[in-house]
């Protein structure tokens, strides 16, 4: 029997409920971090991933919790998809010793080993080569589990990039490389960095298939995302995604910064009404699948989980100080 095709249709769009949700309690766990940063309890650089919801929620949604992932400065999102423990987020933000990193490494040191986020590191490319690693170790063992590399545009100017890439195209890791193009590094776009080619024929120089999707677009992003998936668990070798999305805040901080010129207020707009989360929801809700009720319920209970964080970072201790040598190798 044929299967109906609005039903099929239908059934594909409830899939995407819990990815929404996903969607949701990032931006919303982000828009209190920029909201009480103005607190100074929060004794660290802040790189916030709002209007970026979409690659990470979609990027995690297809992988296994023993699948492993490394990130970049710009990480609350990826530890949040890949399912990293808010409260030891929040703890770690304020510098306390429940958070994930004992307090010591702040927003671009996240990590949470059992839900598969191996690290994040703040120096341009400077994950890569660990992502690749992870890969070659599961390759070594037999095991049959990926790893994902988050990496921005302004990375694949490193000359590890180049290094990495053709280690795990020589190798057939299981590894893909995700890209998250949001146009600038920093204040620089990617048309004064980069010549006029598309960022795949990186990948493709190296002998990795590659493809380019709207990052805005989390159907089309978990669709490719599986699809890799599937040829990295089947030994088909690595990927690399380019996604192309944008940040609405400031590179580091919590503000807007349309205002002080290197990026217009145009561009910022054209890519505000492309906002991955109400894309989604405009989708469900056409389809019946969302609504108003859900939606505050939805807030309430996310904001419910944000307040309990902040306690809990709050009421946490600093970390003792006889403590400070732990950990320090050089």
């Amino acid at each position: 029997m044929t299967p109906n095709p609005i039903t099929e249709s239908h059934a594909r769009l409830e899939e995407l409920v819990p990815l929404y949700s996903a969607m949701r309690r990032i931006r919303q766990i982000e828009l209190e971090i920029a909201k009480r940063y103005a607190e100074q309890k929060m004794r660290c650089p802040v790189h916030l991933s709002i209007g970026q919801e979409a690659i990470a929620v979609g990027v995690c949604a297809a992988l296994k919790r023993t699948d492993q992932a490394v990130s970049t400065h710009r990480c609350h999102a990826h530890y949040l998809a890949k399912g990293g423990d808010l409260n030891a987020m929040i703890a770690e933000l304020y510098g306390k010793s429940t958070g994930c990193c004992g307090g010591r490494g702040g927003s671009m040191h996240l990590f949470d080993t059992g839900a598969g986020l191996l690290l994040s590191l703040p120096i341009v490319a400077s994950s890569i080569p660990i992502g690749v690693g992870a890969a070659f170790g599961f390759a070594r063992r037999g095991e049959p589990h990926v790893a994902v590399v988050f990496l921005g545009d302004a990375s694949l100017e490193e000359g590890v990039w180049h290094e990495s890439a053709n280690f795990a195209a020589r190798h057939k890791l299981p590894v893909i490389f995700v890209c998250e193009n949001n146009l600038y590094s920093v204040y620089t776009h990617l048309d004064d960095r980069q010549p006029s080619r598309p960022l795949t024929k990186l990948a493709e120089a190296h002998g990795i298939r590659a493809q380019h999707v709207d990052g805005n677009d989390l159907s089309a992003l978990l669709h490719v995302m599986s699809e890799m998936v599937d040829q990295a668990r089947n030994s088909e070798g690595p990927s690399f995604l380019l996604a192309d999305t944008y940040r609405w805040l400031e590179h580091c901080g919590p503000n807007y910064d349309n205002h002080i010129g290197y990026r217009t207020e145009d561009e910022f707009n054209a890519w505000r009404i492309r906002c991955p989360v109400e894309r989604l929801r405009n989708k469900l809700e056409k389809s019946g699948l969302w609504n108003a009720a859900r939606e505050d319920t939805l807030t309430a209970r996310i904001q419910t989980e944000i307040d309990a964080a902040f306690r809990f970072a709050e009421d946490s201790p600093f970390p003792e100080l006889r403590t400070a040598a732990e950990g320090v190798y050089a």
